[in-house]
């Protein structure tokens, strides 16, 4: 099993340019020399700092757009024209999809047929109430003057509020005929599928004849100026991420390692029982569009500092493969014996020159804190010389003197070099993933294939 470290080594020294022999070919004794002589080294060293290590958490996270919605009908009907396109950018209430609306209109129409009937039965009511209460009034008034009985006034009262009762149905029919037209209106409007929100549409799936229903997701719309990237915190970081934090995104599509800024927004105060972990939320300004939903990123938050240490790159770090103790190389002649520059800059074409055989020297060290790039080690000073590339080929004699030719090189290299391993590691797992996916999908189809009668061949699964 290969350490984290192991692997950048393999990375780094794919990429290094240096030529693992002495200036003068092979050495006498080695593979076609005469003497068998061991073959000098040539490793890349970097000069230890000083300071504190920004202490981080690396996160792989997921990139949601702003208000992203997916879009459905609310009715059951036939698609009969497709306004909208992947990539367009819609206006709030804009027109998506037209649905056919024959049935529809014809709802409306009888609706407006079934008011207007019962608002002239509404009248026809009013109308015979008030020509009953003008009766009464004037039953009432010969009735004060004793030409009239008191029986003939009652059962006129009773007449006007029997009419009285009529005419609240006939309000009340009314009413519910305007529900009716109302919610057949809405039935029509909704036979027009409007954007919800100003942004872009995409992952369309509505084709022209397509008979839809509520269930039948149309598209994805999302504000791209502002996109949210959602992580998973477990049980172990919460205690050290917090709101407000900064939180940098990167992602192997940026152009030239480009990184995000931005800070830890949200954080879930509960824990998903299957993971133990919490989401938090940190919302991101996308003006440049380098952020798309769905895209998978890599989210370092930074939570504090370490105390003041020496740093080295964590490439530098090596493990004893037979004593199992980690420590660094360090070329201790440099600066003493043999002078040789920091450089600022490294040019492939034309890099700086190896040194004489130099001896090296196994240091072991303990490491006080760990960051993305950088380990804070105890054990060895600031100054130092330490090997970032070509500790393989310094053998298992990291407990006897042991040379090598020394080359140079600026911490910005090592970093790269150290990122760049990072993204082929990534790169590597989702190719694998997407193989795994592809191998699940086939052994579902080969699987299936006896229920429809065809003989069933061998499951193949891509190997990981």
């Amino acid at each position: 099993m290969r350490t984290p470290t192991s692997w950048i080594l393999i990375g780094m020294l794919a990429l290094m340019p240096a030529a693992c022999t002495t200036a003068e070919g092979p050495p006498e004794g080695a593979p076609g020399g005469p003497q068998g002589e061991a073959v000098i080294p040539a490793v890349e060293v970097v000069r230890a700092q000083y300071g504190s290590l920004p202490l981080e958490e690396r996160l792989s996270g997921t990139v949601e757009a702003e208000n992203q919605v997916i879009i459905y009908p609310e009715i059951s009907a036939p698609i009969v024209r497709v306004v909208a396109q992947n990539g367009d950018y819609v206006e709030a209430g804009a027109p998506l999809v037209y649905l056919r609306d024959t049935q529809f209109r014809e709802q409306v129409r009888q609706a407006e047929a079934a008011l207007r009937i019962a608002e002239a039965q509404a009248r026809e009511a009013e109308a015979a109430l008030r020509e009953l209460e003008a009766r009464l009034d004037r039953t009432r008034q010969l009735a004060e003057r004793q030409f009239q009985s008191t029986q003939t006034l009652e059962s006129l009262q009773a007449q006007v509020d029997a009419a009285g009762a009529s005419y609240d149905q006939a309000l009340g029919r009314v009413a519910q005929a305007e529900a009716t037209l109302e919610e057949a209106r809405e039935a029509l409007r909704r036979t027009v599928v409007r954007a919800p929100i100003s942004g872009l549409v995409g992952q369309r799936n509505a084709e022209v004849g397509m008979r839809v229903d509520p269930g039948t997701r149309l598209f994805t719309q999302g504000n791209f100026d502002r996109v949210r990237v959602r992580v998973a915190i477990t049980d172990a970081m919460i205690g050290r991420i917090e709101v407000g934090q900064t939180a940098l995104i990167s992602a192997e599509s940026f152009p030239d390692g480009h990184v995000v800024q931005a800070a830890v927004s949200r954080i879930s105060p509960f824990l998903e029982a299957g993971s133990f972990s919490a989401e938090a939320e940190i919302d991101v300004p996308n003006e440049e569009g380098l952020l798309r939903p769905g895209m998978f990123v890599q989210v370092d938050v930074l939570y504090g500092e370490s105390q003041q240490a020496t740093l080295v790159p964590m490439s530098a770090l090596y493990e004893d493969p037979n004593s199992g103790a980690l420590g660094v190389f360090v070329a201790t002649s440099i600066g003493l014996e043999i002078d040789i520059e920091e450089p600022e800059t490294y040019d492939a074409d034309n890099p700086p020159p190896l040194t004489e055989p130099t001896p090296m020297t196994f240091r072991e060290v303990q490491v006080l804190a760990r960051g993305r790039d950088m380990a804070g080690i105890a054990g060895v000073e600031p100054g130092a010389w330490v090997v970032t590339v070509g500790q393989n080929l310094l053998g298992n004699r990291t407990g006897g003197r042991v040379e090598a030719r020394v080359r140079a090189t600026p911490w910005s290299r090592v970093l790269a070099l150290q990122r760049f391993q990072d993204q082929d590691l990534l790169r590597q797992f989702m190719e694998k993933q997407q193989r795994l996916s592809r191998g699940l999908t086939e052994d579902s189809a080969t699987a299936a294939a006896p229920a429809a009668g065809v003989p069933a061949a061998p499951a193949t699964r891509t190997a990981l």
